[in-house]
């Protein structure tokens, strides 16, 4: 009868560690699917509010039972750094950022964004301004915005090689260019067609005129993180596509179009991208030697 009570006990004692070892298992099991459910949506939005981005957030938080959080930077500087780290699973981004994300990244486009699909840049300056043309801009102060900026930095910087500048300011938002046209601060300054035609009738005593206008570069586009699992990246472009028509308009995507074609702006970034160290002296010598190539 003993040898039946040990057996027993021991028995039960087996019972009781299989059982534990089986809940252990499955709380390791179900750790790594807790990554696909948080989703930063990350955006660039200068001066303006993420309100009119909550009901995107919403509609996703339902549609993949997941927590989504919208991660605003108010330029593009941060934004690169973010996008570099692959700490957004989701991007709302303007080309130049686009360009950057695929090419560097490896983010992947979805949708393309709402908006102009051929952008362009624009060197603006003062209507009674004597300069006539790009050659006119030596040894002057220019602005251009932050790097990451397709219309902002990359197209002007490319248009400007070969010039000496005094200097090269950075300007945190197409807004601040025309401030520091206005004040004097400047010669010219670098924007999008799109954006200069949003804020030139802001200023009621200054007029302004376009210098010169850069080649055409494509629209901005909804990028996802090469991070995020494929069947997950799956049920978000699902999700997208099925969200209501005001939705996709709050978010500024397009669910039934192309996806916008990167290469040529790729392409153009790289070669742009070795003049950037010479854009922060002063004065700025914007031609590369042949040792630096």
């Amino acid at each position: 009868m003993q040898r039946l009570r040990r057996l027993f006990a021991l028995l039960c004692l087996g019972f009781c560690l299989v059982l534990l070892l089986h809940i252990g298992g499955c709380d390791r099991v179900s750790t790594p699917s807790a990554n696909y459910t948080r989703l930063t949506v990350g955006l660039v939005v200068y001066d303006a509010s993420i309100e009119p981005y909550n009901p995107f957030r919403q509609y996703l938080e339902e549609a993949l039972k997941a927590t989504v959080e919208l991660e605003p930077v108010f330029n593009e500087i941060r934004a690169v750094e973010q996008i570099q780290a692959q700490a957004w699973e989701i991007v709302l981004a303007p080309a130049g950022l686009a360009a950057i994300a695929i090419a560097e990244a490896q983010y992947v486009p979805l949708f393309p964004l709402q908006g102009t699909p051929n952008q362009r840049s624009v060197l603006v300056v003062k209507e009674d301004s004597p300069l006539e043309d790009l050659n006119d801009l030596t040894d002057t102060v220019i602005a251009l915005g932050e790097p990451g900026s397709a219309t902002g930095y990359y197209l002007p910087l490319y248009d400007l090689y070969g010039l000496t500048l005094a200097e090269v300011r950075f300007a945190p938002t197409p807004k601040t260019v025309l401030e520091w046209l206005e004040n004097n601060e400047i010669a010219a300054g670098a924007l999008s067609e799109q954006d200069f035609q949003r804020h030139r009738n802001s200023f009621s005593s200054t007029r302004f005129r376009v210098l010169h206008q850069s080649r055409i570069t494509t629209g901005g586009a909804v990028l996802i993180s090469p991070k995020v699992e494929r069947n997950q990246q799956r049920l978000i472009e699902e999700a997208m596509k099925a969200a209501p028509a005001s939705i996709m308009s709050d978010a500024g995507y397009i669910a039934n179009s192309p996806v916008p074609k990167f290469d040529q702006l790729i392409q153009l970034v790289q070669k742009v991208q070795p003049l950037e160290e010479r854009v922060k002296e002063q004065p700025a010598i914007l031609i590369l030697e042949k040792s630096d190539e």
